[in-house]
């Protein structure tokens, strides 16, 4: 091997090692929402301007859980301004309940909401484009997200169903009752989530009300021609075999939300974060 060769090596190593140095940064911000104010955490890029990703957790979760600060850091490589947002996550509710929060972190009339703080970011532009994805509370913030910011292009929501046990949510979870295009969402449940039923028939007939899309009784996958949709994901994919509700951690629920699941964490299948985030990133402009 050449010393040409190898000093041509050692630059490439160099560039690169500099430029993801270089090309990103980590920041924390907050918002108002009513008297109270919330955290924003997030990712961008050093320079230049860029569409704009925003994550919604679960109830009572943490707003900067792992599930969340990988699906930031996933989307800051791709480009976007990405963050993850607080909000007072600590019950489920209404839909106007959960509404309620979801205005104040997308009014786009208001200099205080999330969005808002976000998009004036020296490294934002949200005309090319807001995205946003949410888990089970926050999945019902991101599928209404263009309710109060019509720059919202595609949600991706987990967990997301017109049923949560007791709170039936179609006046604001069934496709016709949010205002972002059902073409423009796409959901991903575990076929064993206990909240619309536990069994693959019940999480089925949430997902095609969710999604406004049927493909017959043994489906598994019911997607348009651009990808959007809905997913059911087999108990059998799932490192602890059980695609729950919390089917992107080990141990459901209850486990530690640091404990992602490998597969939904780094793998290629059309459920995982990746597949999913690569699809919402066809939905703005760089």
């Amino acid at each position: 091997m050449s010393s040409r060769f190898i000093r041509a090596i050692a630059l490439t190593a160099t560039t690169l090692l500099l430029g993801s140095a270089a090309w990103a940064g980590n920041f924390t911000s907050s918002y108002s929402a009513g008297l109270s104010s919330y955290s924003i955490k997030g990712t961008e890029p050093a320079s230049g301007k860029h569409p704009v990703f925003i994550y919604t957790v679960g109830t009572t979760e943490n707003y900067d859980n792992a599930q969340a600060m990988g699906a930031v850091a996933e989307m800051a490589a791709k480009g976007f301004v990405a963050a993850a947002v607080e909000y007072d996550s600590g019950l489920f509710g209404t839909c106007s309940q959960i509404l309620s929060k979801a205005r104040y972190i997308y009014n786009s009339g208001s200099s205080s909401s999330a969005v808002s703080k976000l998009c004036a970011r020296a490294t934002a532009d949200c005309s090319k484009g807001v995205v946003v994805a949410g888990f089970s509370q926050g999945s019902v913030i991101a599928i209404n997200a263009k309710n109060y910011d019509s720059r919202v292009r595609a949600a991706y929501g987990m967990g997301a169903h017109n049923l949560y046990t007791t709170y039936i949510m179609n006046s604001c979870m069934n496709a016709g009752n949010y205002t972002i295009s059902k073409n423009n969402v796409r959901i991903v449940n575990g076929q064993s989530d206990a909240f619309p039923g536990g069994t693959a028939t019940t999480v089925r007939s949430s997902s095609e009300a969710v999604a406004g899309k049927t493909c017959g009784s043994l489906a598994y996958e019911c997607l348009n021609t651009n990808g959007s949709g809905w997913i059911m994901i087999r108990d059998s994919a799932v490192g602890d075999g059980s695609a729950d509700h919390c089917y992107q951690r080990v141990g459901g629920c209850l486990g530690l939300q640091s404990t992602t699941d490998n597969t939904w964490r780094n793998g290629t299948t059309n459920w995982g974060l990746k597949a999913n985030l690569n699809w919402l990133n066809g939905f703005v402009t760089h």
